[in-house]
């Protein structure tokens, strides 16, 4: 191997010294995204792009088996429109951009570009429901969104990003919180199943909700560095967009009624997640099921009568299962190959020889383990399908051991502080319910309430800041 070859992971901080800067080398060393001339806006490269269509494409399938109608909506919203529910636009106005002329002149009224579309789907509501034959009504948008934020980082956090946000309206309470639910156990099943990223479900705190919902529940990742990652949101939002948007309908017996409603949740920030609940020192380590590419080819030698022939044959039948690529290049070693896909987490690498190719057998690499086993070439693709599934279950089960590790228990402040600086991840405390004591862990250990886990445990009687009775077990971590 080359000293090129050897210094090839150099370019990528520590991950265990610097974790941001670890993330943002992993970004754009491994060729997922760059940074544009838009200040807080990224162009998402194909690589990244085609892990964001895997998720698309497996999460709307999910979507559709459930009843959803795919739908758009323009971009613009008239001001008129976004006024219409008040806690929805004072919770939104500080990352708002407003369109204020068109062409050359200045509008009659201000246009938003859209930073969520609860307000532009009401509205359409209002018109597309009559009667209770109407409903439900149960669509959802692949779009982008616009959110002026302050401070940005490639996919979690940036002024554009991509999203899907489904808007459902309902004849009554029951079945609308019943779609609330049943849409983040689909998160938690999208995420669980193909990012190999295992969730803690729960309701948000009243502080911690959306603008102008009733109720916001979560699906929470937790992060290499122990940090909280808010991976997908659903929310029930009772009358509360239908009254002021004059949702109504004809019910059962002949009278009318406001609908109810709901509104739900993922994004490209789920790419995020994938970075940093897997990634290694050596870049990036996909899931198999999310990786765009599953398997790659290198031959050795390939300059040598017969190789790259042969490499191309096993290429072959391997793209007829999985998601398959071939390396040709001819002007790079290939210990830079394989330094090369093991940085953009490609799941497996086989490497293909003369020797090989004499004795029937290559040579498969897993990422997940780096791993090296020689596999007959006659039970390469029966092979290669069996250690996917492997990688796919390790990878989720490393996820969850850890989140289990850096789960702890507080019964007061000190052992809350003492928990979180010295273990940084979920802490698990009782509460009392009160905002105050809320901003008061927050103030102290920069940790924000995750969520209410639907699955309570019993850990005392009082509240870990104030000391007062509680019956609520909550959540903490400090988040991205």
């Amino acid at each position: 191997m080359s000293n090129k070859d050897n210094n090839f992971v150099k370019d990528i901080t520590n991950i265990e010294e610097d974790f941001a800067q670890w993330y943002t080398d992993i970004v754009l060393k491994a060729d997922l995204a760059d940074y544009t001339d838009t200040k807080g806006c990224i162009a998402i490269k194909p690589y990244g792009y085609e892990i964001w269509e895997n998720i698309q494409k497996y999460a709307d399938a999910k979507f559709k088996k459930i009843g959803v109608k795919n739908i758009y909506l323009p971009v613009l919203i008239p001001e008129s429109l976004l006024n219409k529910e008040k806690d929805h636009i004072e919770g939104f106005a500080p990352e708002v951009a407003w369109v204020t002329i068109g062409g050359q002149e200045e509008l009659e009224e201000k246009l938003c570009i859209r930073p969520t579309s609860e307000t532009m789907f009401s509205t359409m509501f209002s018109k597309w429901v009559n009667s209770w034959r109407d409903l439900p009504i149960i669509t959802n948008q692949w779009c982008n969104v616009l959110r002026w934020e302050k401070e940005t980082r490639p996919f979690l956090r940036s002024r554009e990003f991509l999203w899907q946000e489904g808007h459902t309206v309902h004849e009554t309470e029951k079945e609308a919180q019943e779609l609330t639910l049943k849409m983040l156990d689909t998160y938690k099943e999208v995420i669980e199943e193909l990012l190999a990223i295992p969730v803690l479900q729960g309701r948000k705190t009243p502080k911690e909700q959306f603008s102008g919902a009733v109720a916001t529940y979560t699906v929470e990742t937790l992060m290499h560095d122990g940090r909280a990652l808010q991976a997908g949101t659903s929310h029930y939002f009772g009358q509360n967009f239908t009254k002021p948007f004059d949702i109504k309908f004809q019910n059962r017996e002949g009278k009318e009624e406001y609908a109810y409603q709901t509104s739900w949740g993922i994004s490209t920030r789920l790419i995020g997640a994938v970075i940093m609940a897997h990634g290694d020192n050596r870049g990036l380590k996909l899931p198999p099921k999310v990786a765009p590419i599953q398997v790659v080819v290198v031959p050795i030698a390939q300059h040598k009568e017969g190789v790259e022939e042969k490499a191309t044959e096993i290429y072959n039948k391997l793209n007829e299962k999985y998601r398959a690529h071939i390396d040709l290049r001819d002007n790079c070693s290939p210990g830079y190959k394989f330094n090369d896909w093991e940085m953009r987490g490609i799941p497996i690498r086989i490497e293909i020889g003369p020797r090989d190719i004499e004795n029937g057998v290559a040579m498969l690499v897993r990422r997940d383990t780096l791993e090296k086993q020689e596999v007959k070439l006659d039970e390469l693709e029966e092979t290669v399908g069996k250690i996917l599934d492997e990688i796919q279950t390790n990878m989720f089960n490393i996820c969850k051991e850890r989140l289990e590790k850096k789960t702890t228990t507080a019964t007061n402040l000190d052992e809350f502080v003492k928990n979180i600086n010295e273990n940084q991840g979920y802490v698990k405390t009782m509460w009392c319910g009160n905002d105050e004591c809320e901003d008061k862990i927050k103030e102290l250990t920069g940790a924000h309430s995750r969520c209410i886990p639907f699955n309570q445990e019993h850990l005392g009687d009082t509240c870990v800041c104030c000391g007062k009775k509680a019956e609520t077990m909550v959540v903490w971590g400090r988040q991205y």
